[in-house]
């Protein structure tokens, strides 16, 4: 008898069952095992191993899910670092990497059997054992080419296939005989062909000539070469290229010499819908090869790819968001993370809180694959890296083609106001840009960093604004509906024209989002035909399309948005480009606040000019002596990033500490307060001076539970391996206390 260790996908370490030799279970495997009184879930054996584990009752396992091995031993070497380093369970880790459908639970086995799913298949084709020579195709060509001649065409353009694939079983994709199905029927009946269904499979062999790639400037070369040197070194290569530099490009390079030699390519975008363009350009390039994952696919294809890859025999190019991290390859060559500073890449809202870039890094020394990562500003930690030869560090500095860097105006608010030279929000300086884009023709983008009408609406007498009774925040009113809305539990209210403190009508909407910035601009310019792109009228993928596709076909005149705009666009027409309030970007109470307002602006300065005629970015700021102004208008990364590296060494923070993040929530604010100072204690008297608070969270309330926060700094140097152990001891040691027992506590290491 064998006896299997088994990840459950639960916040739960592995559990024991016994295995029936005939099952033909291996490591690896998927599996459905009873757990509790009455539920089935899917498990992955871990382990196998002949000696009983000292339990009375082993439940045995019911049966392999799948007929072919779910992971290989590199992703649970993953699976294994990642629950490590971000103190969760391997069921954590399950419960995030495993599409649902992949990993069916039920009350009932016959039900769980409804939800299972199995990999993808597909008709293939091959000639009949007569016609698999050459010299029986000549002689059937000779013969039939008068009389069938399209019947021959089509037995020819298998052969052709057959050869190009090497398909040594002489079997190829039906999909790739562009034939109707009588006609293939009809070749089956005469015995001329046969067919089976197969596990579907992507266009994965070939040459790199086979590709038409674009070809690279003397810049892009050398950084390709400094790449290439990286790679050869076991290095991460850091490729920092200013906006519009081609890093694209670069990037197309790398996949074609990857693919040639058949590895499995993956490239992560911080949001698949933000980066379309990306994607649409390495579909054309790479034609059938490119598989998407992320959240916005069905579930049923979400799971039926993840299978199919499970299945793959190497060569696939995968492209998705963080989540993609977790799908298997077989023969991974090449990682690439494009805009690697982004903070989409870091899982915010369940364990694991991993960070995917982190984790591609990882993932290059357990899979031996390369790793790029690309970006107009590059993290503070990957330049770092770059700096002390832990990377290598590729850089473009000029724009690729006939693209200018743009002009970059700093306008003062202050002094437009003082002077008369501002209308509703917008100063002179930025009006006359747009009229001037107008009159040629051109385009425009505003950024707003906020949506909806206005941020909140007070009570010019008393004070009085609304808030949220569930998250202790100020509503922000949205005038397309008449309601005021939470935007973090989704609580609404109409909107009173009364205070209900002091009962006046007083009640006034403050400050601007992109809602009411798109009203303005209309005013200003009636003629001018615009388009508002935010998490209001992008709710919907086909809604996003239609005004990004509005908007490159030159269909609308201005586009309004918020940092949704910023990312990965490229349009022809924009000649300027305005940030309307850059203030609300530097206030942040944040040691990051400096590094992500400069990567924000100069990323949303960057969708201008990027072709021909230079572009004008206006920066509206009350502030324009600010460091963060400054360095944007000089357009200097490298005098932003020493001045805040000094500033972080000083004091102490990434990348020369480990910032570990505990947040406590309850709806009690007594327990909650109680739990936070046990726990508090508890750290204390392991780290010492190295844990500050626990003080109320930024957000004090969400949707209901009073949040509290405990920040554990561990400097560079100091073992973080030994940190963590440490911080599983003193968990261990509260388990019993029923103050803390009560109270949800999430851990998060590197927090954002």
């Amino acid at each position: 008898m064998l006896y299997a260790q088994v990840v459950l996908p639960l916040a739960q370490p592995m559990y024991s069952f016994s295995v029936d030799e005939s099952l033909g279970v291996e490591v690896g495997d998927a599996v459905v095992v009873q757990f509790g009184s009455s539920r089935y879930y899917t498990g992955i054996v871990w382990g196998i191993s002949s000696e009983r584990p000292n339990f009375p009752r082993l439940k045995p396992i019911l049966s392999k899910l799948y007929s072919r091995r779910l992971l290989s031993p590199a992703t649970q070497r993953l699976w294994e670092w990642i629950a490590d380093y971000y103190l969760c369970t391997l069921g954590e880790v399950m419960r995030l990497a495993l599409p649902s459908l992949a990993k069916p639970s039920a009350t009932s086995l016959s039900e769980l059997d409804e939800r299972s799913i199995e990999p993808p298949t597909e008709q293939f084709i091959a000639l009949s054992d007569e016609l698999r020579s050459e010299e029986a195709l000549l002689a059937y060509h000779d013969k039939h080419v008068r009389r069938a001649p399209r019947r021959v065409k089509t037995i020819e353009r298998i052969a052709a296939l057959v050869a190009e694939r090497k398909a040594e079983d002489g079997f190829v994709p039906r999909r790739l005989v562009d034939v109707d199905t009588q006609h293939l029927a009809a070749l089956r009946t005469k015995g001329l062909i046969c067919t089976e269904q197969r596990l579907r499979e992507r266009l994965t062999s070939g040459d790199k000539q086979n590709f038409i790639l674009p070809t690279l400037s003397s810049a892009q070369q050398q950084a390709l070469e400094v790449i290439h040197k990286a790679h050869n070194e076991d290095k991460v290569a850091l490729l920092h290229g200013v906006t519009g530099s081609g890093k694209t490009e670069i990037y197309i390079h790398l996949i074609a010499e990857h693919l040639a030699l058949g590895h499995d390519v993956m490239v992560l975008v911080p949001e698949i819908v933000i980066t379309s363009q990306l994607i649409e350009r390495l579909e054309r390039i790479f034609e059938g090869r490119t598989t998407t994952y992320h959240s916005r696919l069905t579930p049923l294809r979400r799971g039926r790819e993840f299978l199919r890859l499970a299945a793959s025999s190497g060569g696939e190019l995968i492209v998705g968001v963080r989540s993609t991290i977790f799908l298997p390859m077989h023969n991974p060559g090449l990682i690439i993370v494009d805009e690697e500073h982004d903070p989409g890449y870091k899982q915010s809202d369940l364990q694991p809180r991993y960070n995917a870039r982190d984790c591609a890094v990882v993932m290059s020394r357990i899979y031996g694959a390369r790793v790029v990562l690309g970006s107009a500003t590059p993290s503070l930690e990957s330049y770092t890296n770059a700096l002390t030869g832990k990377y290598g560090y590729a850089e473009l500095k000029e724009r690729w083609g006939k693209g200018v860097l743009p002009e970059i105006v700093v306008s003062d608010t202050l002094r437009a106001l003082k002077r008369g030279e501002r209308r509703t929000h917008f100063n002179l300086d930025l009006l006359c840009n747009i009229e001037r884009s107008m009159a040629s023709n051109e385009q425009v983008i505003l950024f707003q960093n906020r949506r909806g009408y206005a941020p909140y609406i007070q009570c010019r007498t008393c004070g009085y604004s609304p808030r949220c009774p569930h998250c202790n925040v100020t509503l922000t009113q949205h005038k397309a509906s008449s309601r005021l809305e939470c935007h973090y539990c989704g609580y609404t209210m109409e909107r009173t024209e009364v205070c209900p403190n002091c009962q006046t009508r007083d009640m006034k909407a403050m400050g601007f989002g992109t809602e009411k910035v798109e009203e303005e601009i209309a005013r200003l310019f009636p003629e001018a035909r615009i388009e508002r792109l935010d998490g209001d009228t992008s709710s919907s993928e086909s809604a996003f399309k239609r005004i990004v596709h509005s908007f490159e076909q030159h269909e609308s005149d201005i586009l309004v948005g918020t940092q949704i705009i910023s990312k990965g666009f490229d349009f022809e027409g924009v000649s300027t480009v305005g940030v309307l309030n850059a203030d609300n970007l530097l206030s942040a109470p944040d040691f990051r606040a400096t590094e992500r307002a400069f990567q924000l602006l100069m990323q949303v300065a960057g969708r201008a000019g990027r072709h021909n005629d230079r572009g004008r970015v206006v920066i509206q700021t009350s502030q324009p002596q600010h460091p963060v102004i400054r360095y944007v208008a000089s357009g200097d990364y490298h005098a932003m990033a020493r001045t805040e590296l000094a500033e972080r060494r000083a004091f102490g923070y990434p990348p020369y500490s480990h910032i570990i993040r505990f947040t406590l929530r309850h709806s009690d604010y007594e327990l909650l307060r109680r739990a936070a100072h046990v726990l508090s204690s508890h750290l204390r008297a392991r780290f010492a001076q190295r844990v500050m608070g626990p003080v109320s969270a930024a957000l004090e309330m969400l949707r209901g539970e009073h949040r509290a926060e405990i920040l554990l700094k561990i400097e560079s140097g100091a073992s973080l391996k030994l940190a963590r152990a440490h911080i599983r001891q003193v968990f261990d040691e509260m388990r019993n206390d029923k103050s803390v027992k009560m109270v949800t506590i999430t851990t998060d290491v590197d927090a954002l």
